[in-house]
């Protein structure tokens, strides 16, 4: 085993705790962290301010945990528990979240640039002032989640599901919207031949499902 692997930790109780770090971050403060929180039951993890890029966190359970400022570009949290967890401003660009919940979570102030987000469940989550150009929202759970000044330029959308949405977004001719269903509040601001529209109502429906969209805008 590398100097920079932990194996996966088992930990009995009423629900498996997941405490694995595949691959640890070259940062050493990170490092220690992470080593420290993989080998205790009881303890919540804390990156806030620290630089965990390219850690390999694949299925642990980071619920409730403390990600204020990180810094987790490149990081693969594949399959990760992320309930109600704390990512105020973390950097995510390119970071791979793939079916993880981040039910409840709050992401406000955060880079989620060219991330991917394939059949993540962002239920109820909050988002505000978050930029996500580029990332990839395929299948992902949006149900009840709070949008508030998101950029989606060049997101993609295919696919994923809205059931009262806030939404107050930034589209643009390269985001993906086919297949996306459900219903949402709000508007969106919409980039297109160098023109900036500002859409609700009917004509935010019409613009969305005239590209493959089922939605339904809400008064």
């Amino acid at each position: 085993m590398s100097k920079n692997t932990v194996g996966v930790i088992e930990l009995s109780g009423i629900r498996d705790v997941r405490r694995s770090v595949r691959v640890m971050p070259s940062n050493p403060d990170a490092a220690a962290e992470l080593q420290s929180w993989s080998g205790q039951a009881d303890t919540t993890l804390d990156l806030s301010g620290l630089d965990a890029s390219v850690v390999d966190l694949t299925n642990a359970d980071l619920a409730m945990g403390l990600f204020t400022g990180s810094r987790l570009t490149d990081a693969v949290l594949v399959g990760v528990d992320l309930y109600r967890a704390h990512l105020e401003h973390a950097v995510l660009d390119r970071a791979d979240l793939s079916r993880a919940s981040l039910v409840k979570a709050v992401l406000d102030g955060a880079s989620m640039q060219g991330a991917l987000l394939f059949e993540a469940d962002l239920g109820s989550a909050d988002l505000a002032d978050v930029d996500a150009r580029s990332a990839s929202f395929r299948s992902a759970r949006l149900h009840g989640a709070s949008l508030l000044y998101v950029r989606l330029e060049g997101a993609d959308l295919t696919s994923a599901s809205v059931q009262e949405t806030s939404f107050d977004v930034i589209l643009d001719e390269r985001t993906v919207v086919n297949g996306l269903v459900g219903t949402v509040y709000g508007s969106a601001q919409v980039h297109e031949a160098g023109e900036r529209h500002m859409l609700a109502g009917s004509a935010l429906e019409s613009w969305l499902n005239n590209r493959g969209a089922s939605v339904r805008v809400l008064n």
